[in-house]
């Protein structure tokens, strides 16, 4: 008999916990059907507002990130353009500066000529002189 006793008993426990869980259940039960799909909505809305807020956010950090890309590639056209207008300037300076040379060579040359051409033409002005008076026939007085 005692066997028979236990299985009452533990069968009177399973009857206990199974209403003691229906209990539970009915009190956290979930909310009817219309407010569930209310809630569903407002979460989904609550989501929408927040995917929208941070879509703003990225495209305000895009904007200022364009903007610094923007303004960095602007200083580095303006710092290239001013390299390059250095080097201009130094050719420029380089082209006047042998320009100038070229000019003096040019001088010296058109110098060095005509001093070569005046002795050129003293020297045959001399030997025309010298083989008139050794070829000339003497003149008797």
């Amino acid at each position: 008999m005692a066997d028979n006793e236990s299985g009452i008993s533990g069968f009177g426990w399973f009857l206990t916990g199974l209403g003691i869980g229906a209990l539970i259940g009915v009190l956290y039960a979930p909310k009817a059907g219309k407010d569930t799909r209310d809630d569903l909505v407002a979460g989904a809305l609550d989501a929408k507002e927040k995917a929208n807020a941070y879509a703003q956010q990225t495209a305000q950090k895009a904007t200022e990130a364009y903007n610094q890309g923007v303004a960095k590639a602007n200083d580095l056209v303006a710092q290239g353009k001013q390299v390059a207008g250095d080097y201009v300037d130094k050719g420029k300076d380089y082209y006047d500066k042998g320009r100038t040379q070229w000019s003096q060579y040019v001088d010296k040359g058109k110098d060095l000529i005509n001093n070569q051409k005046e002795g050129v033409s003293a020297a045959v002005d001399a030997g025309t002189d010298a083989y008139l008076s050794k070829t000339a026939p003497e003149t008797v007085s």
